[in-house]
């Protein structure tokens, strides 16, 4: 079976064997296929597609490629959880103590931050000693006995993944929906998980920016995750401005605990709501999701949801004292308001544009080697629909200098389209793929 035969065959439109698949990925893991020869197969890829079996086997041979997470240790249905990422998301702060303070165990690998949508782990290195490198013995016990855990990704977690989209993102094919869905799921088979609920974004400040995009995305990685016996369901949320109000690594964090003591915004805590609401059913530990969403807001109002946090932190060596002091949380040297410069109704916000603006201020990487500043960033103050005034305060930038607070606010004023009329605002939840809908 000669690698050339392969990727004439992808070239030409037609089906791969999965055993076909296996010999192309574990071929180029093992440096026995060269990156050339790897890019043209992702070529072929991006402009002839895959099938659901093709996609399939993509993903399982990139599960193969390394070791794997065994969590059969920890009782109960793991439920896991993954967004594919956006401006102001920090959902993963607010839902895995939410969920696990509702009897479902989270055991989550997580990422980092790169270009204008940030990392939860770098959001949870805010808080004063708190450690993402656990062992997996460490990782497993503390989920049994606290409930959850937020570790990040091993080395040799799917190896095959990093190495494919080094080679994506030099050869222009990073945007494939097979591509993409079998990173993103490789990932997540791998990581352990008995069902998994995916927040899939579109907008603006999305990887997806079109509702078909998304959908498209979204069907995908339910169709695998429904292959391979995991129980998979998307939620298409919106991305057209940033989440919350608060961007930025320490101050997402407050917002996060603000939402978890009920303080926080509505729309947060209605996105929290909603994926939280789909893994307590895919758990078991609810049949309908009115059902599901009771037994969370309960938990919330009875604060043992803000209690799960606590217990997390300090599970993992963070100063626990930062949920009932927001104060311990690290705080920029500068703050400055952006005025608006009309009155009128806030039409839109940029979220890209907002990510890339605190990103410039050292909340965000250009390149994973770069390092970030947790105290920075960006906080909004009037969303979407909301009315303005000239000279009303459009957001606070908290910089490390005056300088650097005036040379970003430009770009936050610029972010902002204000108008005459009021938009009609776009819904929070789009769509809800379950996994009966799985291809």
């Amino acid at each position: 079976m000669r690698v050339y035969d392969l990727i004439l065959k992808k070239r030409n439109g037609h089906a791969l064997e999965a055993g076909e698949i296996e010999v192309l990925v574990g071929g180029f893991v093992r440096g026995e296929i060269p990156d050339d020869q790897m890019a043209a197969f992702l070529m072929a890829v991006y402009f002839r597609d895959m099938t659901p079996e093709e996609t399939t086997a993509l993903t399982m041979a990139m599960v193969r490629s390394g070791a794997t997470l065994d969590l059969r240790a920890i009782r109960g249905v793991k439920v896991d959880k993954h967004s594919t990422g956006g401006v102001g998301d920090k959902t993963s702060l607010v839902l895995i103590p939410l969920v696990a303070s509702a009897g479902i165990p989270v055991a989550k690998l997580s990422g980092r931050g790169l270009g204008h949508t940030g990392g939860t782990l770098d959001k949870l290195e805010s808080i004063p000693g708190f450690s993402c490198d656990l062992t997996p013995e460490a990782f497993i016990a503390q989920v049994n006995r606290v409930g959850c855990a937020i570790a990040g990704q091993t080395a040799d977690l799917v190896p095959a993944d990093k190495r494919l989209y080094a080679l994506r993102d030099v050869t222009a094919t990073v945007e494939s929906i097979p591509l993409i869905a079998s990173s993103i799921m490789s990932k997540k088979i791998a990581a352990g998980a008995d069902a998994i609920v995916l927040d899939v974004k579109t907008g603006s400040g999305a990887f997806m920016r079109t509702m078909e995009d998304s959908r498209a995305l979204a069907r995908a990685m339910v169709a695998i995750g429904h292959r391979v016996g995991r129980r998979t369901e998307a939620v298409i949320s919106d991305m057209d401005q940033p989440l919350g109000f608060a961007v930025g690594n320490g101050l997402e964090v407050r917002e996060a605990v603000e939402a978890l003591r009920g303080e926080g915004p509505a729309d947060l805590r209605e996105l929290c709501l909603t994926l939280g609401s789909r893994m307590l059913m895919l758990g078991g530990a609810a049949a309908d999701p009115e059902a599901a969403r009771a037994a969370l807001e309960a938990r919330l109002r009875s604060g043992e949801a803000l209690a799960k946090l606590r217990a997390m932190l300090e599970a993992q060596g963070g100063d626990p004292g930062a949920v009932e002091d927001l104060s311990r949380l690290p705080r920029a040297a500068h703050t400055a308001p952006v005025p608006a410069a009309a009155d009128g109704f806030v039409q839109a916000i940029d979220a890209e544009a907002i990510g890339l603006a605190a990103m410039a201020l050292g909340a965000g990487r250009a390149h994973k080697e770069d390092a970030i500043d947790p105290a920075v960033g960006i906080v909004l103050t009037p969303k979407v629909g909301d009315r303005v005034a000239a000279g009303d305060s459009l957001a606070r930038i908290h910089a490390r200098t005056a300088e650097d607070a005036a040379r970003v606010a430009p770009r936050v004023r610029a972010a902002y389209t204000i108008g005459p009329v009021a938009a009609a605002p776009r819904p929070l939840i789009h769509e809800v793929i379950a996994c009966s809908e799985a291809a």
